[in-house]
């Protein structure tokens, strides 16, 4: 979601991570500072569960909310890319909202747009704590938008 956003603003497809484009002009991914020196990978990813501290007033404090969860979560992950905070900056001033963030500041959980029904994309694994009988709050609260759309649009035929 961050590189499409972002080569919408730039107006360039060059924006990608570095995982698939070690050589993009804009590593808007980028593999995370502590792994820059690692030659073999093997075990050495971001990989457990994490804190998430949560941004009031946004799409995604109100989906964690809705389950009575929050202002911190935890959440999964397993990877060893991350958002590029050189960019953060000139993504915020184009309307992406960070909305779940590390405890310390310093990685992005959570990115939104607060101008679109619902685009929200974050950088854990939500399906990893989804299960049939209990969704995970963020898949719980994009379907609610999609009904929502729905039943909008159908009202105004």
């Amino acid at each position: 979601m961050c590189i499409e956003f972002a080569r919408h603003i730039y107006q360039t497809d060059e924006p990608n991570s570095t995982e698939f484009d070690i050589s993009t002009e804009y590593p808007i991914i980028d593999l995370m500072p502590d792994q820059r020196d690692i030659a073999d990978m093997g075990g050495t990813m971001r990989l457990g569960i994490y804190d998430c501290q949560l941004v009031p007033n946004t799409r995604a404090f109100a989906a964690y909310a809705d389950v009575g969860a929050g202002p911190i979560v935890q959440e999964r992950h397993r990877h060893r890319f991350e958002f590029n905070n050189a960019y953060r900056g000139d993504l915020e001033a184009r309307g992406m909202v960070f909305s779940g963030m590390s405890p310390d500041g310093r990685l992005v959980e959570i990115a939104e747009l607060g101008t679109h029904p619902f685009m929200l994309g974050s950088q854990f694994h939500p399906e990893f704590k989804s299960r049939p009988n209990k969704p995970h709050p963020l898949f719980l609260a994009f379907i609610r938008a999609a009904a929502n759309r729905h039943n909008a649009m159908v009202e105004t035929r």
